[in-house]
């Protein structure tokens, strides 16, 4: 099988980049059985982010937050490309159903949004090999144009620092309302009374009873 059959191009960049993003794509493809242009994007972005941000792939510590602002498999793209994960709590969705990420550096503080140009399925379209179908040209020319052309990029400030986001591993303490364990500093406090966010009225789901 070659690699167009496959969905994979290897042109556009080095060659070491190139065998990079192949590799990666082949990994996000295995989540999937197949591979689409929104799991090229959260790929390609994710390898964008990090060389802005002048760290190396994957990030094997936890240097590296990232925020997305949607999920599915354009999350899987940024996971395999960052190695970061809501298991290393590294990841974060705030869903507003954009194909869009904030990416921090927690050493340094600098903090960036990517999110895809407006025009950036029209402009695939003069990158890809294929007349196939509109799915098929933006799944082959989002592997190969420049950075510049896919993203745009914004320098933003958080409106809470990145600890706070993270939270405090290990702590644990017990909700006055429903006595259940609330972890990582995520409880609400009055006085010397601690809420959850359920039962202080911020929960997203009521009793059925």
């Amino acid at each position: 099988m070659t690699i167009l059959e496959t969905g994979l191009l290897s042109v556009g960049c080095t060659e070491q980049a190139d065998m990079n993003l192949i590799t990666l794509l082949a990994l996000t493809k295995e989540r999937h059985n197949r591979l689409c242009p929104r799991q090229v994007l959260g790929v390609r972005m994710g390898l964008f982010a990090v060389r802005l941000l002048n760290l190396s792939s994957p990030i094997l510590d936890k240097r590296l937050l990232v925020i997305l602002e949607t999920d599915g498999c354009f999350a899987d793209g940024i996971e395999v490309a960052t190695g970061c994960s809501i298991g290393h709590r590294t990841l974060r969705v705030e869903d507003y159903g954009k194909a869009a990420g904030t990416f921090v550096d927690t050493l340094t503080g600098e903090t960036i949004r990517l999110v895809p140009e407006a025009d950036v399925r029209e402009k695939a379209l003069l990158y890809s090999r294929t007349t196939q179908s509109r799915y098929q040209a933006q799944l082959q020319g989002y592997q190969v144009m420049p950075d510049e052309s896919l993203f745009k990029v914004q320098i933003v400030q958080l409106k809470k620092t990145h600890q706070e986001i993270i939270g405090e591993a290990g702590r644990r303490v017990l909700c006055t309302g429903c006595g259940e364990e609330i972890m990582n500093k995520r409880e609400i406090s009055e006085g010397r009374e601690v809420y959850c966010r359920s039962c202080w009225g911020e929960g997203y789901y009521q009793s059925g009873v």
